[in-house]
């Protein structure tokens, strides 16, 4: 072990040990929570006393090893940190969610997905072993080999089994371009069809595809997007300035191409938050250029969403213009992909919201995981939204209406953000059993919130 690695893993030896110290000092009857300065959940809470668990020292990557393709990464490392570290040697994770602040263990122990999700799975699918501070306040390591319920049981619980202070990941090589071809369809069934075609061959014309997502703008104007990875040098797009990625894409009919760095195709998102910068005037041509690029971030916009919960600011803003005020509509579902379809017809009629993400699934591991029980073998499709829409006559109406239709259609929601589920249906979406059993053995004195009351219940 050289001097830095032997330095990096001392500091993360003296977090970890922070961190113990932390949980120790909270008492049993007070809420478990993390210390962190971002999140990326878009849940209703009520604020917390006192202090949280100290995660300043698990913020590392520890190690990256080109030769095996893994790295160790702390708990709350940062993909973007993540990525600056693997790069240089031509690496990547599996799979990269599309948010710079997004925390290796929070896309591990809740969802994260991108575009290598059609053939990569998801994030929590490429670790082959992590360490775990349990309910119980013991550091676990755990893998497929060791305490292989919890390990299993992990994604998708938020927090409420423990949390990982260090993973060991898979890496993948890739290149250092992405070519990028914007499919246009006038369908959706054309959309989902040609979709479906990708899925099964792994290709387009021929050619390997390395990166699959899509954008929905209405009925009739929806969008593929292929990427390939490519060694040949060349001219490239630059979306941090005043070009916006999503606009780029559209055009009037058969293929768009364009190029990125594989840099920045991973980050193509992060500038405009995909397109919700334009709620803050981001989007505007005049008021971009004084925008501080520095500034042009998901970290930025979701400070200015904390502030809007904080103060209740748009409220204010509806009222003073005698309209009802807002409810949030920011959610990720997933549908099988023969429901596509049907799922996005019936939002774009039903729901004022506009345009949506369209990002295929297919699970890596054959097992399943049973917090978040999609069937192996089969293809989904995750369907993002993120807005908000005029408040109805009930608590959350449209995200009710919501949540019945993909039940309806035999798909399942990302918990990080607003639920309304009765505690039954909850269970039998989220592990039910399979989840009480774990928990009582990890955290047998009820530490940590359970899952249905850190989702669903208000605090």
């Amino acid at each position: 072990m050289g001097h830095s690695a032997a330095k990096r893993a001392d500091r993360h030896a003296d977090g970890v040990q922070r961190l113990l110290d932390s949980y120790r000092a909270i008492p049993a009857d007070a809420p478990v929570r993390l210390a962190k300065p971002t999140s990326n959940l878009f849940r209703a809470r009520t604020a917390h006393r006192g202090s949280g668990l100290d995660t300043s020292g698990l913020t590392e990557v520890l190690a990256v090893d080109p030769e095996t393709r893994t790295a160790d990464v702390a708990g709350m490392c940062t993909y973007e940190d993540l990525v600056a570290a693997t790069l240089p040697y031509g690496l990547t994770p599996l799979v990269v969610p599309q948010l710079k602040t997004i925390t290796l263990g929070g896309a591990v122990s809740g969802l994260g997905i991108e575009s290598a999700s059609f053939r990569n799975g998801l994030p929590h699918e490429s670790v082959l072993e992590m360490d775990v501070l349990t309910g119980a306040g013991e550091v676990l390591t755990v893998s497929r080999d060791r305490h292989r319920d919890l390990f299993r049981a992990f994604p998708n619980s938020y927090g409420t089994l423990g949390y990982a202070t260090r993973l060991r990941i898979e890496l993948e090589p890739v290149a250092p371009f992405v070519a990028l071809h914007h499919l246009r369809f006038h369908t959706l069934d054309e959309l989902v069809a040609t979709l479906d075609r990708i899925l099964d061959t792994g290709g387009f014309h021929g050619q390997r595809v390395d990166y699959l997502d899509g954008v929905v703008f209405d009925a009739e104007e929806s969008y593929l997007c292929v990427g390939v990875q490519t060694t040949t040098p060349g001219p490239v797009s630059d979306y941090t300035g005043q070009q916006i990625y999503y606009r780029s894409m559209r055009h009037d009919d058969g293929v768009l191409d364009d190029r990125l760095t594989i840099h920045d195709y991973l980050w193509r998102w992060d500038t405009d938050w995909f397109w919700c910068s334009r709620a803050f005037g981001a989007q505007h041509p005049r008021l971009r250029r004084w925008w501080p690029k520095r500034w042009r971030r998901s970290s930025v916009y979701g400070k200015l969403i904390g502030y809007d919960q904080r103060f209740h600011i748009a409220d204010r803003i509806e009222r003073l213009r005698r309209r009802p005020a807002r409810e949030r509509v920011v959610q990720d579902i997933e549908v099988p992909i023969e429901q596509t379809t049907a799922f996005v017809s019936w939002f774009l009629s039903t729901v004022p919201i506009a345009p949506l993400w369209l990002c295929p699934l297919r699970l890596r591991d054959h097992s399943g995981w049973p917090l978040y029980p999609l069937q192996p073998g089969r293809s989904y499709v995750n369907v993002g939204f993120w807005s908000s829409v005029p408040v109805g006559d009930t608590d959350g109406a449209t995200n009710r209406r919501i949540e019945q239709k993909v039940g309806e259609l035999g798909g399942h929601k990302s918990l990080y953000s607003d639920s309304y589920y009765p505690r039954e249906q909850f269970e039998d979406l989220y592990g039910g059993e399979n989840y009480r059993t774990v928990k009582k053995a990890y955290d047998p004195d009820g530490r940590l919130l359970d899952l249905f009351a850190k989702a669903v219940q208000r605090r």
